[in-house]
């Protein structure tokens, strides 16, 4: 356990470090003032530090989204948005282990982060293609159960299997999939706050993640095409 919490602290920049507290404080900052419930707020930072700890590509960002999964899941149920559930508790928990295990096996040694990689153009295409047909196939299913903007949730359920499959794959197109998931959760969460909701914690935290993925996919870029 030692020898892990050692790794995982290593080879962080100073920009990092204060990267990674400031969201923090942002959220838990306006989670208080805005009276945000326990519940969220704890999603939200473990969210928070699950995307940051991905992008640095660090082990540890597994744990912190199991928490976030499960808190989360609970959170979409109770604003029926029932795409978002299912993806949660059917998909991203068990991904979660599946991508601690292949992680694990692909570290640099002596950065201790996961080695990151690009696809090649004509998978690209092939994924990017696919996902959007399935949008529209899983929107219809939403639509028949009755759940709350079906089409962008399913985008946003669709686009986040996509983007977690990069993941456990290590690839760095992952953040441009991340990158749209997180324009459609900040758009689905400010409805539901523009109605009365009380989930501005979840929605500071897909406008954190919208930052963070920006940021992400350039360092990830950049270190794929220097490996």
């Amino acid at each position: 356990m030692n020898t892990f919490i050692k790794n995982e602290l290593k080879n962080w920049k100073p920009l990092e470090i204060i990267w990674l507290f400031t969201a923090c404080l942002i959220i838990l900052s306006l989670s208080i003032y805005w009276k945000e419930n326990l519940v969220g707020i704890i999603s939200s930072i473990s969210g928070i530090l699950c995307v940051i700890l991905t992008g640095k590509g660090k082990l540890s960002s597994y744990i912190f989204g199991m928490i976030n999964t499960v808190l989360y899941a609970y959170i979409a149920f109770t604003a029926t948005y029932y795409g978002e559930v299912m993806l949660n508790v059917f998909y991203y928990i068990p991904m979660n282990v599946v991508g601690f295990i292949l992680w694990s096996r692909n570290i640099n040694q002596n950065n201790q982060e996961v080695v990151k990689t690009e696809l090649k153009n004509k998978f690209k295409f092939l994924i990017f293609t696919l996902s959007f047909v399935a949008v529209y196939i899983y929107g219809m299913v939403l639509k028949q159960l009755g759940g709350a903007l079906p089409f962008a949730d399913s985008a946003s359920t669709v686009f986040a299997v996509t983007a977690q499959i990069l993941c456990v794959k290590r690839c760095t197109e992952q953040w441009i999939m991340w990158i749209l998931v997180n324009i459609l959760n900040i758009s689905i969460w400010a409805i539901n706050f523009s109605k009365g909701g009380d989930n501005i914690a979840t929605l500071l935290m897909w406008s954190v993640f919208l930052i963070n993925a920006i940021f992400m996919f350039i360092k990830w870029h950049r270190e794929s095409k220097a490996h």
